[in-house]
Protein backbone atom coordinates (compact mmCIF):
# COMPACT_ATOMS: atom_id res chain seq x y z
CA UNK A 1 0.00 0.00 0.00
CA UNK A 2 1.43 3.52 -1.02
CA UNK A 3 1.65 5.54 1.74
CA UNK A 4 -0.84 7.92 2.43
CA UNK A 5 1.10 11.86 1.46
CA UNK A 6 4.61 12.89 1.73
CA UNK A 7 6.85 14.32 4.81
CA UNK A 8 8.32 17.70 4.44
CA UNK A 9 10.75 19.55 6.05
CA UNK A 10 11.54 22.74 6.71
CA UNK A 11 14.39 24.59 8.71
CA UNK A 12 15.09 28.26 8.99
CA UNK A 13 18.50 29.42 8.80
CA UNK A 14 17.81 32.38 10.60
CA UNK A 15 16.46 30.91 13.79
CA UNK A 16 18.54 30.97 17.05
CA UNK A 17 20.61 33.70 15.80
CA UNK A 18 19.09 37.52 17.24
CA UNK A 19 20.46 39.95 19.20
CA UNK A 20 18.96 38.12 22.06
CA UNK A 21 21.18 35.69 22.19
CA UNK A 22 24.36 37.96 22.13
CA UNK A 23 22.97 39.65 25.09
CA UNK A 24 21.98 36.74 27.49
CA UNK A 25 25.28 35.11 25.71
CA UNK A 26 22.80 32.43 24.71
CA UNK A 27 24.13 29.32 22.72
CA UNK A 28 24.32 29.65 19.04
CA UNK A 29 22.45 26.77 16.98
CA UNK A 30 24.35 26.83 13.67
CA UNK A 31 23.41 25.70 10.25
CA UNK A 32 25.75 23.06 10.51
CA UNK A 33 23.86 21.82 13.82
CA UNK A 34 20.72 22.23 12.22
CA UNK A 35 22.40 19.95 9.39
CA UNK A 36 22.61 17.24 11.62
CA UNK A 37 19.30 17.44 13.15
CA UNK A 38 17.77 16.87 9.82
CA UNK A 39 20.28 14.22 9.18
CA UNK A 40 18.97 12.56 12.51
CA UNK A 41 15.32 13.18 11.96
CA UNK A 42 15.58 11.38 7.92
CA UNK A 43 17.23 8.08 10.51
CA UNK A 44 14.19 8.12 12.17
CA UNK A 45 12.18 8.17 9.23
CA UNK A 46 13.58 5.41 7.41
CA UNK A 47 13.71 3.45 10.13
CA UNK A 48 9.59 3.91 10.59
CA UNK A 49 8.49 4.11 6.69
CA UNK A 50 11.45 3.45 4.17
CA UNK A 51 8.88 4.17 1.24
CA UNK A 52 7.84 7.45 2.77
CA UNK A 53 7.96 10.42 0.28
CA UNK A 54 10.39 13.64 1.31
CA UNK A 55 9.55 17.51 -0.09
CA UNK A 56 11.57 20.06 1.63
CA UNK A 57 12.24 23.93 1.46
CA UNK A 58 15.80 24.18 0.13
CA UNK A 59 17.18 27.08 1.97
CA UNK A 60 20.43 29.23 0.52
CA UNK A 61 22.13 27.32 3.13
CA UNK A 62 21.59 23.69 2.22
CA UNK A 63 20.54 22.99 5.68
CA UNK A 64 17.82 19.87 4.21
CA UNK A 65 19.78 19.85 0.95
CA UNK A 66 23.38 18.89 3.07
CA UNK A 67 21.52 16.79 5.83
CA UNK A 68 19.79 14.23 2.57
CA UNK A 69 22.80 13.98 1.59
CA UNK A 70 24.73 13.14 4.94
CA UNK A 71 22.00 10.63 5.68
CA UNK A 72 22.20 8.51 2.97
CA UNK A 73 18.05 8.50 2.73
CA UNK A 74 15.55 10.25 -0.21
CA UNK A 75 17.93 10.95 -2.56
CA UNK A 76 14.68 11.33 -4.74
CA UNK A 77 13.32 14.07 -1.84
CA UNK A 78 11.52 16.70 -4.17
CA UNK A 79 12.72 20.72 -2.87
CA UNK A 80 9.75 22.86 -3.70
CA UNK A 81 10.04 26.08 -5.75
CA UNK A 82 10.52 29.16 -3.56
CA UNK A 83 11.95 32.53 -4.70
CA UNK A 84 14.65 33.36 -1.73
CA UNK A 85 13.95 36.88 -0.89
CA UNK A 86 16.45 36.46 2.42
CA UNK A 87 13.27 37.27 4.74
CA UNK A 88 10.51 35.23 6.25
CA UNK A 89 8.39 35.09 3.48
CA UNK A 90 11.09 32.49 2.30
CA UNK A 91 9.32 30.19 4.94
CA UNK A 92 6.11 31.25 4.78
CA UNK A 93 5.87 30.34 0.52
CA UNK A 94 7.29 26.92 0.98
CA UNK A 95 4.87 26.06 4.23
CA UNK A 96 2.37 27.08 0.83
CA UNK A 97 3.88 24.97 -1.31
CA UNK A 98 4.48 22.03 1.14
CA UNK A 99 0.52 22.42 1.87
CA UNK A 100 -0.02 22.13 -1.95
CA UNK A 101 1.91 18.78 -1.87
CA UNK A 102 -0.49 17.44 0.79
CA UNK A 103 2.31 16.60 3.47
CA UNK A 104 0.82 14.49 6.20
CA UNK A 105 3.43 16.05 8.54
CA UNK A 106 5.66 18.93 8.59
CA UNK A 107 9.24 19.01 10.62
CA UNK A 108 10.08 22.17 11.76
CA UNK A 109 13.65 23.24 12.90
CA UNK A 110 13.01 26.74 14.15
CA UNK A 111 11.50 28.43 17.56
CA UNK A 112 8.04 30.41 18.08
CA UNK A 113 8.26 32.51 15.42
CA UNK A 114 9.79 30.20 12.84
CA UNK A 115 6.44 28.20 13.08
CA UNK A 116 3.80 31.64 13.33
CA UNK A 117 5.06 32.47 9.71
CA UNK A 118 4.56 28.80 8.79
CA UNK A 119 0.72 28.92 10.23
CA UNK A 120 0.33 31.67 8.18
CA UNK A 121 0.26 29.57 5.15
CA UNK A 122 -0.70 26.49 6.87
CA UNK A 123 -3.06 27.31 9.27
CA UNK A 124 -3.85 23.71 10.26
CA UNK A 125 -0.34 22.40 9.47
CA UNK A 126 -0.06 18.77 10.71
CA UNK A 127 3.84 20.01 12.68
CA UNK A 128 6.38 18.51 14.51
CA UNK A 129 8.51 21.36 15.89
CA UNK A 130 11.88 21.03 16.43
CA UNK A 131 13.27 23.50 19.10
CA UNK A 132 16.38 25.55 17.04
CA UNK A 133 15.16 28.86 18.29
CA UNK A 134 15.74 31.40 20.90
CA UNK A 135 12.17 31.39 22.72
CA UNK A 136 11.16 28.00 22.42
CA UNK A 137 7.77 27.98 23.97
CA UNK A 138 5.66 26.53 21.16
CA UNK A 139 8.21 23.98 19.48
CA UNK A 140 9.35 21.29 21.19
CA UNK A 141 13.06 19.79 22.79
CA UNK A 142 12.89 16.64 21.00
CA UNK A 143 15.48 14.48 19.92
CA UNK A 144 15.14 14.54 15.91
CA UNK A 145 15.22 11.02 15.75
CA UNK A 146 11.90 9.71 17.68
CA UNK A 147 10.51 13.15 16.16
CA UNK A 148 11.41 11.68 12.34
CA UNK A 149 10.21 8.21 13.56
CA UNK A 150 7.17 10.27 14.29
CA UNK A 151 6.83 11.95 10.91
CA UNK A 152 7.63 7.98 9.39
CA UNK A 153 4.58 6.55 11.50
CA UNK A 154 2.06 9.16 10.48
CA UNK A 155 3.28 8.97 6.72
CA UNK A 156 2.91 5.47 6.50
CA UNK A 157 -0.45 4.89 7.95
CA UNK A 158 0.40 3.40 11.15
CA UNK A 159 -0.82 5.69 13.18
CA UNK A 160 -3.39 8.45 12.52
CA UNK A 161 -2.77 12.72 12.63
CA UNK A 162 -6.02 12.64 14.48
CA UNK A 163 -5.12 10.53 17.22
CA UNK A 164 -1.86 11.86 17.62
CA UNK A 165 -1.92 15.18 17.51
CA UNK A 166 -4.02 18.25 19.08
CA UNK A 167 -4.91 21.41 17.95
CA UNK A 168 -2.80 24.60 19.27
CA UNK A 169 -4.31 27.68 20.15
CA UNK A 170 -3.98 30.89 17.94
CA UNK A 171 -4.30 34.46 18.67
CA UNK A 172 -6.28 35.76 15.36
CA UNK A 173 -5.27 39.71 14.62
CA UNK A 174 -7.33 41.96 12.57
CA UNK A 175 -5.97 45.20 11.62
CA UNK A 176 -7.55 48.20 9.56
CA UNK A 177 -6.26 46.52 6.17
CA UNK A 178 -5.21 43.03 6.42
CA UNK A 179 -4.97 40.32 9.65
CA UNK A 180 -2.06 38.42 10.84
CA UNK A 181 -2.01 35.88 13.89
CA UNK A 182 0.46 34.78 17.07
CA UNK A 183 0.85 30.99 18.66
CA UNK A 184 2.32 32.31 21.96
CA UNK A 185 1.43 35.53 22.56
CA UNK A 186 0.76 38.84 20.99
CA UNK A 187 2.15 42.30 22.64
CA UNK A 188 1.52 46.34 22.05
CA UNK A 189 4.76 48.03 22.96
CA UNK A 190 5.17 51.81 23.01
CA UNK A 191 7.65 51.67 20.98
CA UNK A 192 7.43 53.77 17.68
CA UNK A 193 9.80 51.54 15.33
CA UNK A 194 10.40 47.42 14.49
CA UNK A 195 14.06 47.83 14.98
CA UNK A 196 16.37 45.05 15.67
CA UNK A 197 12.74 42.94 16.54
CA UNK A 198 13.25 41.60 19.87
CA UNK A 199 11.23 42.36 22.80
CA UNK A 200 14.00 43.89 25.26
CA UNK A 201 12.22 46.87 27.12
CA UNK A 202 9.56 45.73 29.51
CA UNK A 203 9.21 49.43 30.61
CA UNK A 204 7.81 50.25 27.31
CA UNK A 205 5.43 47.17 27.41
CA UNK A 206 1.33 47.86 27.42
CA UNK A 207 -0.55 45.08 26.77
CA UNK A 208 0.07 41.41 26.83
CA UNK A 209 -2.34 38.32 25.35
CA UNK A 210 -1.43 34.76 25.58
CA UNK A 211 -2.64 31.53 24.50
CA UNK A 212 -0.41 29.59 27.15
CA UNK A 213 1.11 31.50 30.25
CA UNK A 214 4.09 29.03 31.82
CA UNK A 215 5.76 29.65 34.53
CA UNK A 216 9.22 27.43 33.42
CA UNK A 217 9.68 29.20 30.12
CA UNK A 218 11.69 32.04 28.76
CA UNK A 219 9.63 35.34 27.22
CA UNK A 220 6.18 36.90 27.50
CA UNK A 221 4.38 33.98 28.36
CA UNK A 222 6.33 34.12 31.52
CA UNK A 223 5.11 37.05 32.88
CA UNK A 224 1.99 35.23 32.81
CA UNK A 225 2.75 32.35 34.09
CA UNK A 226 4.70 33.75 37.27
CA UNK A 227 0.69 35.36 38.11
CA UNK A 228 -1.96 32.73 36.84
CA UNK A 229 -0.40 29.62 34.97
CA UNK A 230 -2.46 28.43 31.91
CA UNK A 231 -1.98 25.13 30.17
CA UNK A 232 -1.70 24.70 26.30
CA UNK A 233 -5.12 22.12 26.49
CA UNK A 234 -6.66 25.18 28.49
CA UNK A 235 -9.53 26.91 26.80
CA UNK A 236 -8.78 30.57 27.54
CA UNK A 237 -6.17 33.04 26.63
CA UNK A 238 -4.71 35.71 29.43
CA UNK A 239 -4.60 39.51 29.45
CA UNK A 240 -2.00 41.31 31.17
CA UNK A 241 -1.69 45.54 31.47
CA UNK A 242 1.84 46.34 32.35
CA UNK A 243 3.07 49.25 34.42
CA UNK A 244 2.70 51.08 37.72
CA UNK A 245 -0.73 51.81 39.39
CA UNK A 246 -2.84 50.75 42.47
CA UNK A 247 -1.87 46.66 43.25
CA UNK A 248 0.81 46.79 40.19
CA UNK A 249 2.93 43.93 41.28
CA UNK A 250 6.63 43.81 40.25
CA UNK A 251 8.46 40.77 38.67
CA UNK A 252 11.50 39.46 37.65
CA UNK A 253 10.78 37.54 34.40
CA UNK A 254 13.50 35.86 31.90
CA UNK A 255 12.40 37.82 28.73
CA UNK A 256 15.23 36.01 27.10
CA UNK A 257 17.49 32.90 27.28
CA UNK A 258 19.90 34.16 30.21
CA UNK A 259 18.06 37.62 30.58
CA UNK A 260 16.33 38.99 33.92
CA UNK A 261 14.18 41.92 33.93
CA UNK A 262 12.01 43.47 36.53
CA UNK A 263 8.39 43.79 34.45
CA UNK A 264 5.49 45.63 36.33
CA UNK A 265 1.92 44.28 36.11
CA UNK A 266 -1.02 46.54 37.29
CA UNK A 267 -4.21 43.99 35.88
CA UNK A 268 -4.65 40.28 34.62
CA UNK A 269 -7.14 38.17 33.77
CA UNK A 270 -7.90 34.76 31.71
CA UNK A 271 -9.87 35.70 28.48
CA UNK A 272 -12.81 34.15 26.94
CA UNK A 273 -12.32 32.02 23.43
CA UNK A 274 -13.90 34.68 20.65
CA UNK A 275 -13.58 37.84 23.35
CA UNK A 276 -12.38 40.76 21.49
CA UNK A 277 -10.01 42.43 22.98
CA UNK A 278 -8.28 45.57 21.62
CA UNK A 279 -4.88 47.03 20.97
CA UNK A 280 -4.61 51.21 20.50
CA UNK A 281 -1.84 52.62 18.86
CA UNK A 282 0.62 54.45 18.68
CA UNK A 283 3.08 51.77 19.28
CA UNK A 284 4.17 48.54 18.05
CA UNK A 285 2.26 44.97 17.79
CA UNK A 286 5.41 42.13 18.37
CA UNK A 287 3.83 38.47 17.71
CA UNK A 288 5.95 35.79 19.42
CA UNK A 289 8.93 37.49 20.89
CA UNK A 290 9.14 39.73 18.02
CA UNK A 291 8.32 42.93 16.80
CA UNK A 292 6.28 42.81 13.66
CA UNK A 293 4.09 46.12 12.94
CA UNK A 294 4.02 49.62 13.80
CA UNK A 295 0.46 50.58 15.02
CA UNK A 296 -0.22 54.50 14.42
CA UNK A 297 -2.43 56.34 16.39
CA UNK A 298 -5.58 56.40 14.78
CA UNK A 299 -5.43 52.44 13.92
CA UNK A 300 -6.70 49.52 16.16
CA UNK A 301 -5.84 45.86 16.36
CA UNK A 302 -8.81 43.50 17.50
CA UNK A 303 -7.75 40.10 19.00
CA UNK A 304 -9.55 37.08 19.96
CA UNK A 305 -7.74 33.64 20.96
CA UNK A 306 -9.00 30.62 19.36
CA UNK A 307 -8.32 26.44 19.61
CA UNK A 308 -7.62 26.88 15.36
CA UNK A 309 -3.90 26.86 15.17
CA UNK A 310 -1.59 24.05 14.01
CA UNK A 311 -2.04 20.16 15.01
CA UNK A 312 1.03 19.52 17.11
CA UNK A 313 2.24 16.15 17.23
CA UNK A 314 2.21 14.21 20.46
CA UNK A 315 5.31 12.63 19.11
CA UNK A 316 5.34 10.38 22.27
CA UNK A 317 2.40 8.73 21.84
CA UNK A 318 2.97 8.46 17.95
CA UNK A 319 5.70 6.22 18.72
CA UNK A 320 3.75 4.32 21.60
CA UNK A 321 0.87 3.58 19.04
CA UNK A 322 3.46 2.87 16.59
CA UNK A 323 4.90 -0.10 18.58
CA UNK A 324 1.54 -1.78 19.78
CA UNK A 325 0.60 -1.76 16.25
CA UNK A 326 4.01 -3.00 14.80
CA UNK A 327 3.82 -6.10 16.65
CA UNK A 328 5.80 -5.21 19.98
CA UNK A 329 4.57 -6.34 23.30
CA UNK A 330 5.31 -6.03 26.47
CA UNK A 331 4.58 -9.61 27.08
CA UNK A 332 7.43 -10.39 24.28
CA UNK A 333 9.68 -8.55 25.62
CA UNK A 334 9.14 -9.89 28.97
CA UNK A 335 9.74 -13.69 27.43
CA UNK A 336 12.58 -12.10 26.02
CA UNK A 337 14.32 -11.32 28.82
CA UNK A 338 13.70 -14.17 31.12
CA UNK A 339 14.67 -16.46 28.33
Amino acid sequence: MAPPGPIGIIANPASGKDVRRLIARASVIDNAEKRAIVRRALAGVAATSAAAALAYYDDPHGIVRGGIADSGHFADAVPVPVSTTGSALDTEAAAGELRRLGCVALVTLGGDGTNRVVTRAWPDAPLIPISTGTNNVFPHFLEATVAGAAAGLISSGLVGLAETARRHKRIHVDLDADSDLALVDAVLSEERFVGSRALLEPDLLRRILLTRAEPAAVGMTAVGGLLMPLGSDEGAGALLELGSGQGSVTLTVPIAPGHYRPVQVRAWRRVSFGEIIEFRGPGVLAFDGERERVLPPSAGARLTVSRDGPWVVDVHRALALGAERSGFRRDQLTHSVSS
